[in-house]
Formats: structure tokens, sequence, C-alpha cells
């Protein structure tokens, strides 16, 4: 009898440690089952997508259930890789947008955030070519990069400011970087983005000239670059949409709070990039990502059409778009300092 008391207890402690064991292993498994998410950049890495980079490093997709990877561009383009369903979303600028909005067979693609507010893209020289207003491209050579709509936006802010388009000698840019080719003599201008080569014209000590396209002409203050989404996607996914689009504004208003902290993110993930010219680059859209005292990444939708009312009126796009091609359905504020993902 004094045996089995004593195993009694025994057996009791075997149990609530069989117990305690299993209770222990399913707290322990963790394991969580992200989304797969697909993101395309339009060109190599820089500050128009630290946002991205911004909310994989500080865990916003994670928190949102996603697993998000950054993908280079294909040959194609990010377009046809995102309207071919190979990713979600990616990088693209309006202006391309309304080309493929308006092939016979229309790309399956809406426009979802603008990553900058304001078309800071224009001509770039040297200063002692005397190039000051558009009107003075008269007589020069421009390197052209064979964009479309590309000329029609020089002749419009030469025509503004009072110029002959017929007057500019257009080439083929050569193969070199934009600041290169001003500085060698190859050309006397060429199309630039502020936020990128004005800032290594800077960082280089070069004198120069830059006239934003947006102010000789406000028509031209398009959204480039955007995010763009596959249509398919947005519909049959419109929640998981919604997390990555609201995760993705987490990391461009971080971006915007803490330049030099989300400069270092960028540094980090691709350290092959020019710190200084990323740390200036991102303390410049540091203050352009997001419309004066409004929202990162809402278009307007009079600006939008008034765009593509042009390239229509300009015979580059067949038929109007209005309103067509954007939502800002999938953005809402977000509140960085208490972000948790999206329940």
């Amino acid at each position: 009898m004094k045996t089995n008391r004593l195993y009694k207890p025994l057996a009791v402690i075997i149990i609530i440690f069989i117990v305690f064991m299993i209770i222990s292993c399913a707290k322990d498994d963790t394991s969580v089952e992200y989304e797969s998410i697909s993101f395309v950049l339009d060109w190599t890495p820089n500050t128009n997508h630290t946002g991205i980079y911004v909310a994989i490093a500080n865990g916003y997709y994670e928190e949102a259930g996603l697993d998000v990877k950054i993908l280079n561009p294909p040959e194609a383009g990010a377009p046809a890789f995102v309207a071919s369903g190979k990713a979600q979303f990616g990088v693209d600028f309006q202006e391309s947008h309304g080309i493929g909005l308006s092939l016979p067979e229309p790309l399956p693609l809406t426009a979802v955030a603008a990553i900058i507010s304001h078309n800071n893209s224009g001509i770039i020289s040297l200063k002692e070519r005397g190039i000051n207003d558009f009107n003075e491209l008269e007589g020069k050579v421009y390197g052209s990069w064979g964009v479309p709509a590309e000329l029609a936006i020089l002749e419009q802010t030469m025509a503004d400011a009072g110029g002959d388009f017929s007057k500019l000698k257009v080439v083929e840019a050569p193969a070199a970087e934009p600041i290169q080719m001003i500085a060698s003599g190859l050309v006397d201008a060429v199309w630039v983005y502020e936020n990128v080569d004005v800032i290594e014209a800077d960082i280089l000590g070069v004198e120069y000239n830059f006239l934003r396209f947006a102010d000789t002409s406000p028509v031209l203050d398009y959204y480039t670059p955007i995010i763009i989404a596959n249509d398919d996607f947005l519909k049959d996914h419109p929640e998981s949409a919604k997390k990555f689009m609201q995760a993705t504004a987490a990391g461009y208003n971080f971006a915007i709070e803490n330049a030099g902290e989300a400069a270092e993110i960028l540094l980090e993930a691709v350290p092959e990039l020019k710190a200084e010219l990323i740390y200036k680059s991102q303390e410049l859209l540091a203050l352009t990502y997001a419309a004066e005292g409004g929202q990162w990444g809402a278009f307007d939708e009079s600006r939008w059409n008034a765009f593509y009312d042009w390239m229509y009126g300009k015979g580059i796009i067949p038929s109007p778009l209005e309103s067509k091609g954007f939502t800002n359905d999938f953005l809402e504020q977000v509140d960085l300092n208490n972000y948790k993902g999206v329940d």
C-alpha cells in the first residue's frame, strides 16, 4: 500500500509535466503563413523606391501578413510584367501608363499610388550654354531618349515660353549618363530627374541650369513615377491589396519623417548605391513625396485628367481617358507611430 501511495503522486507529476510540455510546444509554434507579393521596379533601385525598402526593413509588410519580394525590371519592362500577373505591383509613369491603357487590348493595370506628388523632371544643361528658359533651346542640340510623349512635352514647353520647337536639333541620346553627356559637350541639353541627376550635378560641382517642365507648363505636372497593380489581383484580393498599400504608405511616411534613417535603410539593402547622392536625394524627396499638407500616394483627379486630355489633344493616345486608370481606394491615412499592420 505504501508503494501505491508513492506511485500515485509520481503519476500525477508525470501527467502534469506532459500537459505542460504540450502547452509549451503549442505556444512555441509561432509559424505564420505569409502571403507572397512581388513588386517589380522600373529601373535600378533609387530613392523613388525607398518606401518599399523601409516597409520591408521595419516589418510593416510582415505585420500585415505579407512576404514582399522586390524584383528587378525585366527587358520587357515593369508594366508588361505586372499585366501578365508575374508580379502584383510595380513602378510605371503616367505617360507610359496612358499608352498602355490605349492599346487595342489595354493592359489590365491600375495606378494605385503616386510615388512623388509632383513632376520633378525637366531639362538640364551647362550654365555656359545660356539655356535659362525653354525658348532658349532654339538652335541647341537635345539628346532624346526616344520615350513616348517626350518630344511633344518639349514642343509644349518651348511654345509656352515663346520658342520654336522646329529650331531645336534632336539627336539620339549618347550611351552615357546625363551629366556626362552635357559635361562632355555631346549634347547641349537632356531630360533628367531632379532627385537623381540634378543632385549628382551638384555633387560633381557642375554649373548647370535646370528647367522643370511643370514650372512652365502646368498641364505637365503629371504623376511620375506611380505604383501600378494587376487588375485581376485588385479584383480577387482587395484586402491583400489594401494591406500592401497601407504598409507601403507607412514606409513612405517613415521616409518623409526620417530622411536620414530611410537613406541608411536603402543603402543597407543596396550598398552599391552612391551614399552622398542617396542622402541628399532622400532629403529632397522627404519634402515632395506627399502633396502640400496632403496624403502620400493620393491622386488629384483633375490633374490626372488634364494630362491625359493633353495627350489626347496631341494625338499621343487615340481616345480620351477621362478618370480612367487610377484609384485612391486602396489608400488610407496611416498613423505611423501606431502602425501594427492592417486588421
